[in-house]
């Protein structure tokens, strides 16, 4: 039975990991990093698989300090006890935000990394630190960017849109044109193994997203059709709505500048690269893995 260290085991992505690895019959073993200490590496483990990180604060009272000390520092100190172990295979869940915050047209590997928050930076700062280390000719190292990742069990903003569907609210924001790339959860654990099997897959940052970008407005729209309901949607005035998303910066509003953003901003990711490196598709349409997460907000799985 393959044996996979995983930190941050009990978050959202690690839970499902966990499940899915368990399924194809491999023994993931959850570490903690909460003491800030890192534990002794089984030598018996075929892979690392490190999740564990501080997440995006989207109500922005989150010390920037706090970001730095979890995502860089801790990655680091871990990296380094996995290069002094025999374990083979690294694998770090890092973010497109490392790369950028906004992206104009299409964001691939080959973009110069400029992120603008203290959690991108954070970490682009933990990636640049394991690309400059010297590795070892038997260990393979992949730093993987996803993107707004869901599946069964998220709590982001796509549950906040689902309760908005659900509550019979029209959705205010369908004045807003965009495109934005998401992932499966179920896709990126079908990378996450198949990094780990593999010795062919090069080394390296890749981008990890489903096929096909989606607009919110469709998003919406397949939230209304998976509870089969007629799509309310509302194409309010977006200087009316940027007005109200700034009073929402300094009032407990369920709108603010930065969850509108995220609501309507263009963001596209290639995930060509990893495509072209694995050689299989990805088990998971897009439009397909946005029913199942929904389905799970409804009470399935």
């Amino acid at each position: 039975m393959k044996e996979i260290i995983i930190t941050g085991a009990s978050g959202f992505v690690g839970k499902n990991l966990v499940e899915y690895l368990r399924e194809l019959n491999c023994l993931p073993v959850g570490i903690s990093l909460r003491s800030g200490k890192i534990p002794d590496l089984p030598g018996s483990a075929e892979a690392l698989v490190h999740l564990a990180g501080k997440a995006h604060d989207v109500k922005g009272v989150e010390d920037a300090e706090i970001y730095f000390a979890v995502n860089t520092d801790l990655t680091i100190r871990l990296f380094d006890e996995f290069l002094n172990s025999t374990i083979p295979v690294f694998i770090f869940l890092s973010s497109v935000k490392a790369s950028a915050d906004s992206v104009n047209g299409l964001l691939t590997e080959e973009d110069q990394p400029y992120p603008v928050t203290a959690y991108g930076q954070s970490k682009w700062e933990a990636e640049r630190y394991i690309l400059n280390r010297n590795i070892p000719s038997d260990k393979r190292i992949f730093i993987l960017r996803p993107c707004m990742i869901h599946g069964p069990g998220n709590k982001g903003n796509l549950n906040l849109l689902y309760k908005i569907v659900k509550w019979g609210i029209p959705y205010p924001l369908a004045s807003f044109e965009n495109q934005r790339s998401f992932l499966s959860v179920e896709n990126l654990c079908f990378v996450i193994k198949e990094l780990i099997d593999r010795t062919d897959i090069p080394s390296g940052v890749y981008n990890v997203s489903d096929d096909s970008a989606l607009s919110t407005n469709r998003v919406i729209e397949i939230m209304y059709e998976t509870i089969m309901k007629r799509p309310r949607l509302l194409k309010i005035n977006k200087r009316f709505i940027n007005s109200t998303a700034r009073i929402g910066d300094f009032l407990p509003l369920p709108l603010n500048s930065e969850r509108l953003q995220k609501l309507t901003e263009s963001y596209v990711v290639s995930n060509a690269k990893l495509i072209d490196a694995i050689k299989k598709p990805l088990p998971v349409g897009s439009e397909e893995g946005l029913r199942k997460t929904i389905y799970s907000f409804c009470g399935g799985k």
